[in-house]
Order: structure tokens, then sequence, then C-alpha cells
């Protein structure tokens, strides 16, 4: 499987360097703009997940950062990274953030203030890394069947490290969560499906919803223009990912920029469609409210009147996660935009935030 990955990878890197030579999908421009993402380094289209930074990752954050081994099979031959707060103690929450196509765990984990709110909330962060022998441009294989299903690929890498961290850490287990940007949202879509019995909830930042795609040209379009399905069809997807499971599920938040010309804002949409139908929620908003950072929030309840989804819309941004340096949450550049910190409303979501 691996060895077809790689075969895979290069084709990527094929056509990201096809799309620059003829100026598709890419920017050229000097400058960063904070909220469309805009900036010096060229946009790998996504094809197979999406285009993000290239900036290294302040050293502080490479420090910060544990590497883990022998964490289990590894079929999808991912690296582990980890963060630990100092006097963690035991029955704490563990986060996995999954970083965006030309990025790696410690880039994602710094720009998008991962390890503030660790410190601050008391958690435990799995950033999990793809590596260019897999993919050309180390998106994480979120079109491959082989890498998304329970039990399989790299998906079943992800629940390594969580079950390794877990059992280190005497972490509450009841209380695993998941986001990503970009490939890395689309593999959280993947991994909420897969393993719903193992995660409490996720966040989907620019990212698709899951089964879009099982080929590469299949990602091309899911990327843009879209795919357009039913809610009961993208339902059907995330049910057959993991068939006989009858237990609670996730709750999910979607988020994504009105100006997102990599992802489709489209995807948002069929992403929302998607985990109400899953979770028993119908497909018009039970309330709304806006946010600072032109962004609107709109939540879905289920029969109980709970909230098991919640869309994010960031008016005028582009392609990347919402931060803001001001309030001390992440770092803007090139795909971490300063319009509002994503970070803080989905560990709130989660119930992290007081420290829970």
């Amino acid at each position: 499987m691996r060895s077809s990955l790689r075969t895979t990878s290069l084709l990527l890197a094929t056509l990201t360097l096809a799309a620059v030579s003829t100026g598709t999908a890419m920017s050229t421009s000097t400058s960063t703009d904070v909220r469309t993402g805009t900036g010096p380094h060229p946009r790998a289209d996504v094809r197979t997940g999406t285009a993000v930074s290239t900036d290294a990752a302040p050293d502080q954050a490479v420090a910060a950062l544990e590497r883990v081994t022998g964490f289990g099979s590894n079929p999808g031959a991912l690296s582990m990274y980890r963060y630990v707060p100092e006097g963690l103690g035991a029955g704490r929450p563990v986060v996995v953030v999954l970083h965006g196509c030309t990025q790696d765990a410690a880039t994602y984990f710094d720009g998008a203030g991962w390890q503030q709110a660790a410190d601050e909330q008391g958690f435990a962060v799995v950033a999990p890394q793809q590596e260019t022998a897999n993919n050309g441009n180390r998106c994480f294989n979120w079109f491959q069947p082989l890498d998304t299903g329970r039990d399989n690929g790299e998906a079943l890498s992800v629940r390594q490290m969580v079950e390794r961290t877990a059992g280190d850490l005497d972490a509450d287990p009841s209380r695993v969560y998941v986001t990503g940007l970009s490939a890395g949202g689309a593999m959280t879509s993947a991994l909420l499906a897969a393993y719903p019995d193992a995660f409490a909830g996720g966040a989907v930042i620019g990212g698709l919803p899951h089964g879009c795609a099982t080929s590469l040209p299949g990602a091309f379009t899911c990327q843009n223009p879209g795919v357009t399905k039913s809610p009961a069809q993208w339902g059907d997807l995330v049910r057959a990912a993991h068939p006989d499971y009858q237990g609670r599920r996730p709750t999910v938040s979607v988020w994504h920029g009105t100006a997102d010309y990599t992802v489709v804002p489209g995807n948002a949409t069929e992403s929302v469609k998607q985990w109400t139908n899953v979770l028993g929620a119908d497909q018009t908003a039970d309330a709304t409210h806006d946010l600072p950072g032109a962004t609107t929030q709109s939540d879905y309840q289920d029969g109980s009147g709970q909230v098991v989804v919640r869309s994010y819309t960031v008016n005028g941004m582009g392609h990347g996660t919402p931060v803001k340096p001001g309030e001390g949450c992440g770092r803007a550049g090139a795909y971490f935009l300063d319009t509002v910190c994503s970070t803080a409303y989905i560990t709130r979501d989660w119930g992290l935030a007081s420290n829970g």
C-alpha cells in the first residue's frame, strides 16, 4: 500500500508543479493578506488536500513537541509528535491536531495556538505528521480508502497514537477530540466516521465531507467545484465507515471562509448536511450568533435539544485556520488568518475552555 501511495505522491507533486507553471490555483503575491491567506509562498493546489504555508515553525514550537516512536504497527507510516503541559495530571483530555499540505506538525501546532490552549486548559496534544514518502506535498491521504478506513492506514496510525498517549498519561479516553486544516480537515472527517467510539468531538477547518473522494480525480472535483449530495447520501457514507456502530457519535463543528477558492465554501454546506443527518438534526439552524471577525455561528440541535453540529462561517476569509494573535491566539501568516480565534471556540465547544 505504501508503495502505491508513494507513486501517487509523485503524481501530486507533478500536478502541483504544473499548476505553478500555468498559474492555476496559485498565488505569487509578495505580501500576505491576513484575510485571504495569499502570500509569498505559492499555494499547493489541494487536489488532495490543500494548500498551506510552507513557513517554518518557530524554534520553540519544535522544541515543545516530543517525538514518540514505537506507538504501534503504524500502517500509515506517519510520525507522532506530542505535547504534554508541565504538571498535567491523570484523567485529562487529549486533542489531535492535523496539519495541512506542505506543513508539518510543529508549524500547525504553533500557528493555530494549540500550545497556549493546552497550557491554559490542561490537555495533551497529539500532532501526527505526514511524511513525503507517503505524499509528496505532505497531505494526509484523505481520498485513499486504504488510509481512511477503520483499522487501516493513516487512520489506524492516528488511533494508535491516541491509544499510546492515553496509556502513557492515564488520560480520559472519553474526552479525545480531533481537528485539522484542509487535508487535515478532510482526514478529521474520516476519523470521526471511522472511529465514532474513539472521539468525543471534531472540528473540520477548510475541509471536506467524509467520503467525498476515493481517487485522485475525485479529489480534484471535491476541492473545486465541489460535490453535492443529499443529506441522507452523505450520512450513509459516514454510517458505512463503521456499519455496526450504534453508540453515541461525536459532535462536529465546521469552519470555512466565504472567500476560500482552494476548497470552495460549498464543502462546508455539504459537511453540515452530512453531520446533521448522522447526528439527528435537520438542515435548518436552530440559532445563529454574530461573533468577532465577521464570523457567524449557526447551531443545529438534535431531537433532545442538544447542539450536535455547529457551523462557523467567516465572511471574506480565504483558505486557512482563523487565529487572533492580538488575543494570544496563534500567529498570523499565510494560511493562519487574523480574523477570530477558532481554537478558543473549538475548545469551548468541547467543554475544555474552563480547564474542565
